[in-house]
């Protein structure tokens, strides 16, 4: 048989792993930690030249958004490619008119000097 008494002693004889208070020490631990966490976070960010981070990030932006386009683009190729005649007359169509953009910004050449400033314009509004 059990006795009480003798559950009893056998609990007070073992030692409590963790100490009296333990949850408020670890309140108060953790938000040290988290005060220094965010100290160290605010430090590297200040070092950092946010013109030239806002330079890359545009830059990252634009290539992020024209691999998704190719993508979309992709697609709807893929799925127009089975159909059967229209490949065809899409290759012609797209033949047609870049002889045409060809031939209307880069037959002259103060037409050339145009595109060519047009896009150094795009650029710099762009890119900075």
């Amino acid at each position: 048989m059990i006795n009480a008494a003798n559950t009893e002693d056998k609990a007070a004889k073992i030692p409590s792993i963790r100490p009296p208070g333990f949850q408020e020490d670890l309140s108060l631990t953790f938000s040290k930690r988290y005060d220094e966490a965010i100290g160290k976070i605010n430090a590297s960010l200040d070092k950092v030249d946010w013109e030239k981070a806002g330079r890359i990030g545009t830059f990252a932006g634009i290539l992020l958004v024209l691999s998704l386009a190719l993508v979309l683009v992709n697609s709807v190729l893929a799925t127009i490619h089975l159909i059967p005649v229209v490949p065809g007359l899409l290759e012609l169509l797209g033949l047609v008119v870049t002889g045409q953009w060809c031939y209307r910004n880069l037959y002259t050449k103060d037409k050339r000097q145009a595109l060519g400033e047009k896009f150094h314009n795009l650029r710099k509004e762009y890119l900075g």
